[in-house]
């Protein structure tokens, strides 16, 4: 009976308010069973009745959601090469802090796990009542979720067995993920492909990641990496990836590519609204790029569409092997969309036989700060839930 309330209030945070023939398909459960256990759920105060729905020619069904002010919250962590961002989440997705981030060298800097740390001490110590559910934390890298290892870092590495460490330090039940599987979770349950069968999610940020959703379910692959769209090699370049080889979609595609083209037009003395920026920090920052764009700095333009187009190209890819109904475009880079989609269609009409990419729709993620809704989604997935307030360990 544990089990399948567990599984309720799960479905009830994935799809507020449903009706119990609803949440009977959902957990495959008989209606008979369900309604009990709603009842229970009902008289715990654990959901509340919603309402009713809307008429369908006969009674109209009552509804079903998760009673948020009694239950706790989760910690969202998202990690990327070079920011840990953090924010605490009630179980209706409003954020009850604003996001914070700090900057990182994820893959050279050996304070990383001290500033997880002190990110994740930080949201504790702010929260008006210690009732934490979980912690959630999404990352790059090969990340093996069920042993909660980033098999990226060596075996003495803090990072790699980080759920482990989180975990004990602060004695909370913490979650680990992919950041790129993440996403495509979290635009499955909550953004546009709902109702989508096949898709396939790009995360575009430093690097871009890739999110395989088959018939309604999250595609891992054999040893649950599948998703390394980075790195087919795609790239006319020379240039080294960051994973050791050559001709990587990476170095042509993502937004640190994007930024490398920004400081070579300004090193060439072309004119753009970085150019103080640049001269005083000689770095740029994303923030200063999302900035030029919104100003129509023409430098970052034109960046934005050379890793549009390459990225087209290799979404082409994608259609010729894959054959999605929708592809959506996530991550940092979706802040881009208006300029990107235009060229990411014309480089797919360029490079993809019509007759596939013709039944693929691309669409641009609508979800801001994705990667923190990723992280709770996939706390939420596993964690054991309680209405009781947990001994936190600082």
């Amino acid at each position: 009976m544990q089990t399948l309330k567990l599984s309720i209030l799960r479905t009830l945070y994935f799809s507020p308010a449903q009706s119990i023939a609803e949440i009977s398909e959902r957990t495959g459960k008989s209606v008979p069973l369900v309604t009990r256990v709603i009842n229970e759920l009902l008289a715990e105060e654990q959901i509340i009745n919603s309402g009713l729905r809307a008429s369908t020619g006969g009674r109209r069904a009552a509804s079903f959601s998760l009673n948020v002010e009694k239950h706790g919250y989760v910690i969202a962590l998202a990690i990327d090469q070079y920011s840990i961002t953090s924010t605490v989440f009630r179980l209706d997705n409003q954020p009850l802090l604003p996001a914070q981030s700090i900057n990182i060298h994820l893959w050279e800097g050996a304070d990383v796990y001290d500033k997880i740390l002190a990110i994740l001490t930080n949201c504790i110590d702010t929260l008006p009542q210690q009732n934490i559910l979980s912690i959630g934390i999404t990352m790059p890298g090969f990340v093996d979720s069920g042993k909660g290892i980033n098999t990226s870092f060596s075996a003495q590495s803090s990072l790699y067995a980080l759920r482990e460490r989180i975990q004990t330090h602060f004695g909370i039940q913490t979650y680990i993920e992919n950041d790129s599987s993440a996403i495509a979770i979290a635009e499955k349950n909550f953004g546009l492909i709902q109702d989508v069968a096949d898709a396939l999610v790009i995360n575009l940020n430093w690097g871009v990641g890739l999110g395989i959703i088959v018939q309604h379910q999250l595609f891992r692959g054999h040893s649950g990496f599948a998703g390394e769209f980075s790195h087919i090699p795609l790239a006319n370049e020379n240039k080294l990836c960051s994973c050791g080889k050559k001709g990587c979609l990476e170095v042509e595609a993502s937004l640190l590519c994007a930024m490398e083209y920004i400081v070579e037009s300004l090193e060439k003395d072309q004119r753009s609204s970085l150019e103080k920026v640049y001269e005083r920090h000689k770095k740029i920052s994303f923030e200063n790029v999302y900035d030029a764009y919104q100003k129509g700095d023409q430098v970052t333009i034109i960046s934005l569409k050379k890793i549009a187009h390459m990225l087209g190209k290799g979404i082409a890819t994608l259609i010729h092997i894959l054959n999605p109904d929708t592809i959506v475009v996530s991550g940092r880079g979706a802040s881009f969309g208006d300029i990107l989609l235009p060229q990411i269609q014309s480089s797919i009409q360029e490079y993809c036989i019509p007759r596939l990419s013709k039944h693929t729709n691309i669409q641009i993620s609508q979800i801001r700060n994705i990667q923190l809704l990723a992280s709770t989604c996939i706390a939420v997935q596993q964690m054991q839930w309680t209405t009781q307030k947990q001994t936190i360990n600082t």
